[in-house]
């Protein structure tokens, strides 16, 4: 029997993807583990296999189609003797390229199908052709009504019982509160700016640190740590480092490196701090698997070096060299790049003194890293030159409140300002 390939979930966080690239065309001879297609996520870009052999009978989404929800049919493979013929016309129907639009889209009008609406998010809504009419001649937000049709579709009577005038709880990221994207636009002279629709990834950026900062009570703890000793250690490990033929040395431990190591460490030493929150129990997590944010064109993506208390630092430095390297090129699987029990996420290289980063539910912890800077401080009653670096600490206060934290913060700085405790 036919069967249908349907969008798949690359991660657990997934819930729609561009379909950017058929591999196979209609007609195609397929097995099973055949690349059909590449899905490019908000992170990353995948391939879809065939779990079943046959024929390629229909492609329902065409190339470059964004946004395509997750478990949506995107072709139909046919099975020995099968037809497309023989299949309903609903089956078989083509899934249209969506148009590119500005921002300050019109408004459906009232012969609108029942194909979804965008939120201001970038998710759909889902209403019925006549839903979208009455709720255009109440003045209703079909964003602010909650469905109670099937998968949560708008339907007649979600309407009727809506108050005229609803608008959605929750506005654009970022956008003042009450103003659509039309009510921005009017404020700029018309062709003094350029409209850059959002990708997959800047809006899951937008979305989910969003989420955190309205429903994560955020707590910060920063202190100064002192690098005198961590320097020339890193100065000795590298020249250590074996060279090939070409006199290249097989690694190049940063500070970075230590960072990781250091945190690592420090959850092991303070285990009550390695946690995440669910509302009915805490999450005490073995090991440190430590998410490290990596600058990639559009935004950022964080991988995670897993069981990193257990690993060397030359092991940390070669794993994320791998990882920025195929962060970049958008080829991290999801399970490189999901989980993780904290975050490091350091802006040291562009010479920022100090920030509070936002915590990356469900993590409970993420360190944000300044720069490393000779300083003039006090000790006793001398001025001395130190290299120094601030640190900030943002905690999920709901399971690591402020003297955790600091105890945390504390065992980070002892690991990091004699690194040699690391070694042993």
């Amino acid at each position: 029997m036919p069967v249908n390939i349907l969008m798949p979930a690359l991660s657990p966080t997934m819930e729609k993807g561009k379909l950017a690239k058929w591999l196979k065309k209609e007609g195609d001879k397929v097995k099973s583990g055949d690349v059909l297609a590449e899905i490019e996520t908000d992170k990353a870009t995948m391939e879809v296999e065939a779990v079943d052999e046959g024929t390629l009978g229909k492609i329902l989404v065409a190339e470059g189609t964004d946004d395509v929800l997750v478990n949506a049919p995107i072709a139909i493979i046919l099975g020995e003797g099968e037809k497309l013929g023989d299949l309903p016309k609903a089956a078989t129907a083509p899934v249209a390229k969506p148009a590119a639009a500005p921002a300050a889209a019109a408004a459906p009008t009232a012969s609108a199908t029942s194909a979804p609406l965008p939120k201001a998010d970038g998710s759909r809504i889902f209403a019925s052709p006549l839903a979208k009419r009455i709720a255009k001649q109440k003045g209703i937000d079909l964003a602010a009504v909650k469905g109670s049709g099937p998968h949560g579709r708008v339907v007649l009577k979600d309407v009727e019982n809506a108050k005229p005038g609803a608008v959605p709880a929750a506005k654009t990221a970022g956008m003042p509160q009450g103003m659509s994207d039309e009510a921005v636009l009017k404020l700029f002279e018309p062709g003094s700016y350029d409209l850059v629709p959002h990708d997959g990834m800047r809006k899951t950026i937008a979305r989910r640190l969003t989420e955190s900062k309205q429903t994560v009570p955020h707590f910060y703890v920063t202190v100064d740590c002192v690098l005198e000793h961590l320097l020339p250690l890193r100065e000795r490990l590298n020249l250590q480092a074996p060279r090939d033929k070409d006199g290249k040395p097989a690694w190049k431990v940063s500070v970075n490196d230590f960072i990781i190591k250091a945190m690592a460490m420090a959850l092991m030493k303070v285990p009550d701090a390695n946690v995440s929150w669910t509302e009915n129990a805490m999450v005490k997590h073995h090991h440190a698997d430590v998410g490290v944010a990596v600058s990639i064109p559009g935004g950022l993506i964080t991988p995670v070096v897993r069981k990193a208390e257990t690993k060397g630092l030359t092991q940390i430095s070669m794993e994320m060299k791998d990882y920025a390297a195929r962060a970049r090129t958008r080829r991290l699987k999801p399970e490189e790049y999901t989980g993780g029990s904290t975050s490091v996420s350091n802006l040291g290289m562009m010479n920022i003194k100090n920030f509070a980063a936002i915590v990356n539910p469900p993590q409970a912890t993420i360190l944000a890293v300044g720069t490393g800077e000779r300083r003039a401080v006090v000790r006793g009653n001398d001025i001395v030159i130190e290299h120094q670096m601030s640190v900030t600490l943002s905690t999920d206060h709901r399971c690591v409140d402020g003297a955790l934290g600091a105890e945390l913060l504390s065992a980070f700085r002892m690991y990091l300002e004699d690194p040699g405790l690391m070694l042993v």
